[in-house]
């Protein structure tokens, strides 16, 4: 079968979860090619990797507010347009698998199915219309065409695949979906090298490092963390913690701004984006680690790719108590159930001071994470929804 994956948020390979996915296709025999964003060091307009076909397109910089919004999206769409034309003129493609956000990809999908006939596998990675509303913080005029947006992809879609129960539910619910249509594919790590060395260095000489990775977003909570770090230097006077921010993003200037109002230079370092070989190390030698994303209705269907990492690092944390989080880390991780700096830091030296404790729910997680939460299940719920779609 050949098929064409389109993704809009991170270019391949970067986006782990998208990469795998492809990776599992064309080990099972198909012919993919992905079309994804120039971004973050990945700006070859074309290359083929590992046997899978890439095409990338320009896209604006990340939105940071409505005209930005509305010029991200605009600029993708016509990028991702030109690059399926490139597909269907190069041999043609039999499905396309459309990975969200946005919900905008139909348009791009649509001449292809009604002409000739195209199937369609929609990958919900994110609710779309939580995402928005969490992120401009209102509902309006926009909000709702988000809402119809993510409706006119449920109609078009052959099949559907989510991240979570959670996600399948709200989308199973939206579009009126038959059981026998939907399949959950969760985002589990592989290729972490796990065996990477310790490197002291990065505590600065203090006894422990808390540590975070991910992107650095209006709705990804780092500043909570950046806050619950004062919590723990001033208000609690510990000098034995240092704090390690891995991840870019459109907020990292802030929160650098932020560390530095708050006085915190000496025991946080926020280096933006690291290489594969850093964020690894840091893993490994972090004793903690943080996943603060609030808890809101977005939040709350959101698989986190930090928290996996974690788990498969054997590292305990700390997160705020979103549904889907609970649901992930299960016994490796410390709840903290409202958006409280301050309660964050508790939990965080709580944790810390108890490192037996530490040690059995890392533990704990890198099981869960290899028994229940394993890449391979989801291997077979994604050659199911083809399948389905191909029927």
């Amino acid at each position: 079968m050949k098929i064409l994956i389109v993704v809009e948020n991170l270019p391949v390979p970067l986006d782990r979860r998208v990469w795998q996915e492809a990776r599992a296709l064309h080990q099972a025999g198909h012919e993919v090619t992905v079309i994804c964003p120039q971004m973050k060091g990945y700006t070859e307009a074309e290359e083929t990797l590992e046997g899978i076909r890439i095409f990338r397109h320009w896209i604006s910089p990340e939105a940071r507010g409505i005209r930005g919004f509305l010029l991200e999206y605009t600029t993708a769409l016509w990028g991702e347009l030109r690059c399926a034309l490139k597909a269907w003129r190069r041999g043609g493609f039999e499905v396309i698998h459309l990975c969200n956000p946005p919900d905008l990809l139909f348009l791009v999908a649509l001449p292809f199915k009604l002409l000739a006939g195209v199937r369609i596998v929609y990958d919900v990675h994110d609710l779309w219309p939580e995402m928005f509303e969490a992120k401009f913080g209102k509902r309006g005029l926009l909000y709702w065409a988000v809402r119809l947006a993510e409706r006119c992809t449920l109609a078009l879609a052959d099949a559907v695949i989510a991240t979570n129960h959670s996600v399948l539910a709200s989308v199973k619910q939206r579009g009126n979906l038959a059981e026998k249509d939907t399949f959950v594919v969760r985002t589990s790590p592989q290729g972490l090298d796990t065996a990477a060395p310790v490197d002291l260095a990065l505590k600065k000489g203090r006894k422990h490092l808390v540590g975070y990775i991910g992107v650095m977003g209006n709705a990804d909570g780092v500043h909570l963390l950046i806050e619950a770090a004062a919590h723990i230097v001033f208000t609690r006077k510990r000098d034995d913690v240092h704090f390690l921010l891995m991840g870019g993003g459109p907020e990292h200037q802030e929160l650098q701004q932020l560390r530095d109002q708050l006085q915190l230079g000496p025991w946080l370092d926020l280096p933006g984006r690291v290489s594969d070989a850093f964020l690894f190390s840091g893993l490994q030698t972090m004793d903690l680690g943080v996943a603060c994303d609030p808890i809101n209705d977005y939040n709350d269907h959101c698989t986190m790719n930090k928290t996996l990492e974690y788990m498969a690092f054997g590292k305990a944390q700390v997160m705020f108590a979103t549904r889907e989080g609970r649901f992930s880390a299960g016994d490796s991780a410390l709840y903290v159930h409202e958006n409280c700096p301050r309660k964050l830091g508790d939990a965080i030296l709580q944790l810390l001071d108890d490192p037996d404790r530490r040690q059995s729910m890392g533990q704990a997680g890198r099981i869960r994470l290899h028994e229940e939460l394993g890449w391979e299940k989801s291997t077979h719920q994604l050659l199911a929804a083809y399948a389905r779609a191909a029927r």
